[in-house]
């Protein structure tokens, strides 16, 4: 079976083969001591069914299409079976939820098939969310619903075809079984559609993991996890004692999450719910739940109904969150060195990185060559403009890029203006309007109007940058509640359409302008659309 069905998949399985195990066998709820993982067997489902997969997933793992609809492969992507060499397990970690420490979490109902090695020799972990309960499972059943499912197989696929270190998702398999939820958690369960995605990144490593065992003064597993880190995910760390070699883990660590959120920023990504135990040490955006994009650019906008009254997660304070998660990871670390010279060192590395990649990210998205300190005003300014127009921040930013050389505030404000969901509130800052366009022409180095030939092909070129630097379509919670209410209903061809579309976000797609539409007036309050939960 091995031959034909995984004909170039070796699993290796490093963390299960190096890392402590739970001696218990048994998989029920409890605290786990002293080990990195515990056996956990998938539960199987009644009538799994690939509803879509990557094919850009399935390449990198060098399987082909037509392996992943065997029946031997749905089996496995669904959890009813493993594949030789697939081992079932969940790992051990905690983490700060909201701001406070919530001991041990782990993989509730993520379950590996393992770390396999694709025949270019790169290394990824497979984990099937929603494959049954676990022994971390805190008295849930494990499952997910078609609706999270969903959105997390698409979105894992969105942000990476945007840009943005992400984890990815192979498949989503409809489980043929359903899953009691209550939504928003007011007391109204009802049945829904249950679904497993099967995600796949490097490692699935998070804060978390190196928390649990500082904060139960555990050293020992924590050094060896460490040490476990930097052998299998950071091997090029290699100068300098064990001291020096954390320190400078710890420091990349915080320059890769400074990235990250710095392009968070850039497209208006809202991850919802920025726990320690959801902030991976690769710098990925990992754990997609109650995540949404900026429509009406609000700096205090969470799609998270738990956050709605603090607003911890909102979209303005994302920075200053992951840094404060990072703090929280030096806490953890403390133990292993001698002082905190290194562990403040590595926190600055993530404000020099975090500052640096904002501004070049903004500097593209505002069509300058590069960033020269006279644009941060001019950015502040926009983004206050922005908020009091009710301005929907994707679409703004590309019709930015689609003004030509001839553009003066008499023309270019009016379609400018075409971004706000509410005209009245636009008219209101009028004059706003018209000085911040004055003060970007005179940044800007337009080409001079007049100038013949040579002005339009400079403006042509300008206009590709800055498309390349603005997304034409993201992943617009209410493009996301239309396919799911569509699959729901037992078709799942809106899924491929979408995630078709959010193959090439940068690029015009004639026929598909739909796509790139504002929020429609219907979804301003609609469940799914404008509010999301942690149920799923």
């Amino acid at each position: 079976m091995s031959s034909t069905i995984n004909p170039s998949l070796h699993f290796d399985n490093r963390w299960l083969r190096e890392l402590p195990g739970d001696p218990e066998p048994r998989n029920f709820i409890r605290q786990v001591d002293r080990a990195a993982w515990s056996h956990a067997p998938a539960t199987p489902v009644a009538n799994p069914a690939l509803l879509a997969h990557s094919a850009e997933v399935a390449g990198l793992l060098g399987l082909s299409a037509d392996a992943l609809t065997t029946p031997e492969w749905v089996g496995a992507l669904a959890g009813n079976h493993r594949l030789p060499g697939m081992q079932h397990y969940a790992t051990c970690y905690g983490g700060h939820q909201f701001g406070h420490w919530a001991g041990q979490l782990g993989d509730g109902r993520a379950i590996y098939l393992g770390e396999a090695i694709a025949q270019n020799g790169l290394r990824w972990e497979l984990q099937l969310k929603g494959a049954g309960a676990t022994p971390y499972s805190r008295n849930a059943d494990g499952r997910a619903v078609l609706r999270s499912s969903v959105r997390e197989f698409l979105c894992s696929e969105a942000m990476h075809h945007l840009g943005v270190p992400t984890t990815r998702a192979l498949s989503l398999v409809g489980s043929g079984e359903s899953v009691m939820r209550d939504m928003f958690y007011n007391g109204n369960p009802r049945a829904e559609a249950g679904a497993i995605v099967c995600r796949v990144a490097p490692s699935f490593t998070r804060i978390g993991h190196f928390e649990l065992p500082a904060a139960r003064g555990d050293h020992a597993l924590l050094r060896q996890l460490v040490a476990f880190t930097l052998s299998r995910d950071f091997p090029h760390i290699t100068h300098g004692d064990e001291i020096e070699r954390i320190g400078a883990w710890f420091a990349e660590v915080c320059a890769r999450t400074g990235e990250l959120i710095a392009r968070w920023m850039s497209v208006g990504f809202v991850h919802g719910v920025m726990n320690t135990d959801n902030i991976s040490i690769l710098g990925l955006t990992i754990d997609y739940g109650p995540y949404g994009w900026l429509e009406d650019f609000d700096p205090g906008w969470t799609p998270n109904t738990t956050d709605a009254e603090g607003r911890r997660y909102c979209f303005g304070r994302q920075p200053e969150i992951a840094r404060w998660n990072l703090e929280r990871l030096a806490i953890a670390l403390r133990p292993l060195l001698p002082d905190d010279t290194l562990l403040t060192q590595g926190l600055q590395r993530y404000d020099a990185s975090y500052g640096s990649s904002t501004t070049a990210l903004f500097a593209a998205k505002l069509g300058f060559p590069g960033w020269r300190d006279e644009h941060g005003p001019l950015l502040e300014r926009l983004f206050e403009l922005l908020f009091h127009s009710e301005a929907d921040m994707t679409d703004f930013f590309r019709r930015l890029g689609e003004l030509t050389v001839a553009a003066n505030a008499g023309s270019a404000l009016p379609l400018l203006a075409e971004s706000s969901y509410a005209p009245e509130r636009w008219a209101m800052q009028a004059q706003g309007w018209r000085e911040w366009w004055q003060q970007y022409i005179a940044l800007s180095a337009f080409p001079q109007v007049g100038a013949g030939d040579t002005a339009i092909a400079a403006s042509l070129k300008r206009a590709e940058r800055m498309h390349a630097a603005n997304p034409r379509y993201v992943l617009r919670n209410y493009l996301a509640q239309q396919v799911i209410e569509q699959a729901e209903a037992g078709d799942p061809t809106g899924i491929h359409e979408l995630l078709d579309v959010l193959r090439r976000p940068y690029s015009e797609q004639p026929g598909r302008e739909r796509f790139a539409e504002k929020r429609p007036e219907w979804a301003r309050h609609k469940a799914g659309c404008s509010a999301l939960s942690c149920s799923s």
